[in-house]
């Protein structure tokens, strides 16, 4: 990512590390109160945490009916409509599908036995939805890792709106908002090879999420895209780019681009996008606005 800021504040967060570039440093109540919505998001929506209302669906026997944040529907919102578009290939029921394969709350990173006499469930059937109200009938481990990241840069991005910053870059490890006049050339990374790019993209204004199979990898063929149709991890496409106006539809996209849903995604959304096969092709949209190299 090619940029100069004078100033950038940097800290980690649900699990990954933050950058924040602006052209003067942040007033230490900014910067409180970045670190204190980030903490409440992930209270609320981690898996990893004993008091998330995530951890307390997951724990609940007989299912039952917890009320989320009024900043969540967008979210779920969303997550409906990848999950009819894709086909049901993203759900954020695919918790208990990463649990078993090793990426647990131990980060055991150790496969263990598919569960046999239990069928999946999926966000249609078995979470019934009225707005931020969520109501289950049996255990189920959410994961809202497809937009979860995205949509946290952009409640932090509206903070540093709210606090009259025109001009800055909020980089969640990838999932990227720009704000400002002067455009930011964005280096898509290589998959195969960290220290190479595939690509430019030019941000003005926007935002670009990345998603990608070396990424949070454990073991042979082991990665967190998964397949909610079949519990296992894709093996297709090996990495993504979407560009889009906010982050979380960004970052919801770059994970449905990894199943064969190109058509009704660029029927619905407004958004360009490259993405990279296994077998080395490269597919960008018409409308993508950067260089491609290979």
């Amino acid at each position: 990512m090619n940029g100069v800021s004078p100033s950038r504040f940097e800290f980690d967060a649900i699990g990954t590390s933050w950058e924040i570039d602006t052209p003067a440093p942040l007033a230490g109540k900014i910067q409180e109160d970045i670190l204190d919505t980030v903490d409440r998001f992930d209270s609320l929506y981690s898996r990893f945490r004993d008091d998330s209302i995530v951890t307390r669906i997951a724990n609940a026997k007989c299912g039952g009916t917890l009320d989320f944040p009024a900043d969540a529907i967008p979210m779920f919102d969303l997550c409906d409509q990848l999950h009819a578009l894709t086909e049901g290939a993203v759900d954020p029921l695919v918790g208990r599908d990463l649990e078993l394969l090793g990426y647990d709350r131990e980060y055991s990173l150790t496969p263990q036995t598919t569960e046999a006499g239990t069928s999946r469930p999926t966000w249609s059937r078995d979470v019934i939805r009225d707005g931020r109200r969520l109501t289950t009938r049996r255990p189920l481990v959410i994961d809202l890792g497809a937009v979860g990241k995205g949509a946290l840069v952009d409640r932090v991005s509206e903070l540093l709106l709210a606090a009259g910053l025109e001009d800055f870059i909020v980089d969640g490890s990838g999932d990227i908002r720009h704000r400002g006049s002067q455009a930011l050339e964005v280096g898509l990374e290589h998959p195969l090879d960290p220290g190479a790019v595939i690509g430019v993209a030019s941000l003005s204004n926007a935002c670009i999420c990345a998603s990608a199979t070396n990424r949070r990898t454990w073991g042979d063929g082991l990665h967190h895209v998964i397949d909610a149709r079949t519990g296992m991890p894709t093996s297709d496409v090996i990495a993504t780019w979407a560009i889009a106006a906010d982050t979380v539809t960004a970052d919801g996209l770059a994970t449905a681009l990894f199943f064969d849903a190109v058509s009704p995604l660029m029927a619905t959304f407004d958004f360009s996008f490259v993405r990279m096969f296994a077998d080395g092709r490269v597919e960008a949209s018409d409308n993508f606005e950067g260089k491609l190299f290979t």
